[in-house]
């Protein structure tokens, strides 16, 4: 199969498979088609085995939430970039970061920087799905699980009684919005004393936010 076949066969997804491409055509010749295209940058790789058509080709431009969940699942995107999504840090990371069931990776590609934190089975949730400027579906946390998240990931940087790391050393802003009750909740799912305890120090903040 030449390029201007593939091209057209593949254009309306937003990533492909290599398993994609072989039921185009003879599996071995197809497998090492996707290698002579990568060479010439009419594709690109995103990981083993997931792939996009070079940025003049595609139909559909993939966005990095989107895309975070294509490279590894069961994941969601939360920490910093959810932060900076719900206006809780003051600037956009330029690497998507997320949470997993499985172990921490990291993928850097064409696209994009990828990152994924490791939490307990337990606490995987309170997420929702999201759709892109494109229409592509993704898994965001909310404000408070993400606000868990990144404290439970960075807890030994946390001390007891420090409540001013969060706007001195995070800068974490908007605090008011926060839902207490929520916080609680998801800090409660990962069984940790210390983390109930930060957790604790910045509802006692977030209130103090709320006061008129």
């Amino acid at each position: 199969m030449d390029y201007q076949r593939f091209k057209t066969a593949v254009q309306g997804l937003p990533v492909f498979t290599g398993r994609d491409a072989a039921r185009l055509g003879e599996p071995k010749t197809m497998y090492n088609q996707l290698a002579n295209w990568r060479r010439k940058g009419l594709v690109s790789q995103l990981r083993r085995g997931l792939y996009v058509l070079g940025k003049a080709d595609r139909k559909i431009e993939p966005g990095g939430p989107f895309l975070s969940g294509q490279l590894y699942a069961p994941s969601y995107v939360s920490l910093e970039y959810a932060l900076g999504v719900h206006g809780l840090i003051p600037e956009m990371v330029t690497s998507v970061t997320a949470v997993t069931t499985r172990n921490t990776a990291r993928f850097r590609n064409d696209l994009g920087s990828f990152e994924y934190q490791h939490i307990k089975r337990e606490a995987f949730r309170g997420f929702t799905l999201m759709k892109d400027a494109a229409g592509l579906s993704y898994f965001l946390a909310g404000p408070e699980k993400a606000v868990v998240d990144f404290i439970y990931l960075n807890l030994p940087r946390f001390t007891r009684g420090d409540r001013e790391i969060f706007t001195r050393s995070y800068r974490f802003q908007n605090l008011e919005s926060l839902d207490t009750r929520e916080l609680k909740a998801y800090g409660a799912l990962f069984a940790n004393t210390k983390l109930g305890e930060i957790v604790g120090e910045l509802c006692r903040l977030v209130r103090e936010e709320k006061k008129p």
